[in-house]
């Protein structure tokens, strides 16, 4: 598969390739070009000089546009299902809830952009602007570099392609080199749709050469999700040019369970909040913390329900957990899971790896003060029990984590689960629910080192326009 690039497939200026790997079963899907600078640079050209033309285009037709591109994707949605599930080892299943998820990303933004008003101060609002008319006005930042990871692609692809196209800006896609066969198809789509050459692209780079596009002056926003690491990397390189950045980055979610909590809803919500995408989600629960007098019970049947789960190929339609993104994930999740245990963690299901299959697993017993309950995000299918005595010190474990980015909390006294949900430091506070929820509505985003700035359909839309304040002085 190529690259998309001012509105044709395109070889890499090297006419270098690597190869696409399906992490369930080690085979070769595809082979796509390997970027280097000089394509990041002709892509940033391009994008430079049609994102001008395209601001000036009336919203209703960008609409129009990408009304087009959910026709098509409808068209092919089986094939794109098919393709994210072999590249990315999610279950078909989850694939195609992914996949189904386009038209509502892309709706609602579509949506929401047709009432994305200017705002006007009126005359005499304030001492000696009685006869002045000051229009605030919000307009496209330019090119846009989208850097999105291997886990939820097309649903980062929605969360940024579709608001950046919406108000006139020029996406360049940066896909995780996993995965990134979905993405091209997509983008390629775009352009049948309608959009055109230059204004939306994809090229497929190593992470150190989509640097190249970060340093780049002619990029105005960079929107990124991945790792804490890479954001706060991503950061300096930006600030050499004051460009502007969203970062959505790192989690390590508390999952609270207090005494007076209903234990099945709990752990329905455990299955859903932590085995999706086998675990691989930013937001995922990933410390769960249980009041010691229902911990045993809690975990005695998390292990029943969750032993009840079909794991293995996500080409099986039946298949509830699949494997993660590579071996390398899944060795990382490996010894993960042998450090909690050495700090004094039993695991009491699972533990075991199979190439890049980790098992569904359960660590009991995990101490406070190891480091799965600060700072390790452990980024698969494992559930770390941690217990407490009060509310005040499943808050304070809560909070002990450099992570901010969602939470959860289950009491069947909402007073009491409001006033714990208030006390997290977290972008998010989900009550009897497990953190994993994300509606393309809502403004998502972390505190701490889980990022900066917020993604959505209620604020994506803030984050890539800049504003100007037109002024008619002496009107009246």
């Amino acid at each position: 598969m190529k690259m998309f690039i001012n509105g044709k497939l395109s070889d890499s200026v090297s006419s270098e390739t690597f190869d696409i790997i399906n992490p369930a079963n080690g085979k070769v899907i595809d082979s796509v070009p390997k970027a280097n600078k000089e394509d990041i640079d002709i892509a940033v050209g391009a994008a430079y000089e049609a994102q001008k033309a395209w601001a000036k285009t009336p919203i209703h037709e960008r609409a129009a546009i990408l009304y087009n591109f959910l026709d098509l994707v409808d068209a092919e949605k089986e094939s794109l299902a098919q393709t994210l599930s072999a590249e990315n080892g999610k279950p078909i299943k989850e694939a195609r809830a992914e996949i189904g998820n386009i038209k509502i990303g892309f709706s609602g933004f579509i949506e929401r952009a047709k009432h994305f008003y200017d705002s006007i101060i009126p005359p005499g609002t304030e001492a000696g602007q009685d006869k002045n008319l000051q229009l605030v006005t919000r307009e496209p930042v330019g090119v846009i570099a989208c850097i999105i990871p291997f886990n939820f692609p097309c649903d980062l692809f929605d969360q940024k392609v579709a608001p950046a196209l919406l108000m006139g800006n020029a996406p360049i896609v940066l896909p995780s080199s996993d995965n990134p066969l979905t993405l091209l198809r997509l983008t390629e789509l775009l352009g049948k749709a309608g959009v055109p050459a230059g204004v939306a692209q994809c090229l497929t780079a190593p992470g150190s050469v989509k640097s190249a596009a970060v340093e780049d002056k002619r990029v105005s926003l960079v929107t990124l999700t991945g790792s804490t690491e890479v954001g706060i990397s991503t950061q300096k390189l930006a600030a050499a040019n004051l460009t502007k950045t969203a970062l959505e980055l790192g989690g390590n979610d508390a999952f609270i369970i207090l005494e007076d909590a209903d234990l099945d809803l709990a752990i329905e919500e455990l299955v859903w909040g932590r085995f999706y995408n086998t675990g691989q989600v930013c937001c995922a629960s990933k410390r769960f913390l249980v009041h010691n007098s229902v911990k045993d019970e809690f975990a005695k049947k998390a292990v029943d329900r969750i032993s009840q789960l079909s794991f293995g190929d996500p080409a099986l339609e039946t298949t509830q957990v699949g494997c993660l993104i590579s071996e390398k994930a899944a060795i990382l999740v490996e010894a993960q899971v042998k450090k909690t245990v050495e700090q004094g963690g039993e695991i009491i299901l699972g533990g075991n790896r199979n190439g890049a299959y980790y098992d569904p697993t359960i660590i009991a017993n995990v101490p406070k003060s190891a480091d799965v309950a600060f700072d390790m995000e452990i980024f698969g299918p494992v559930v770390p029990i941690i217990g407490f005595d009060t509310d005040e010190e499943a808050i304070e474990i809560a909070n002990q984590s450099i992570f901010g980015l969602s939470s959860s909390v289950f009491s069947k006294n909402y007073k009491r689960a409001w006033k714990v949900a208030a006390s997290m430091e977290a972008g998010a506070a989900v009550i009897n629910g497990a953190s994993f929820f994300r509606s393309f509505e809502m403004p998502f985003g972390g505190w701490k080192q889980s990022g900066l700035g917020t993604e959505g359909v209620m604020s994506t839309f803030e984050e890539m326009t800049r504003v100007k304040t037109i002024v008619l002085k002496n009107l009246f």
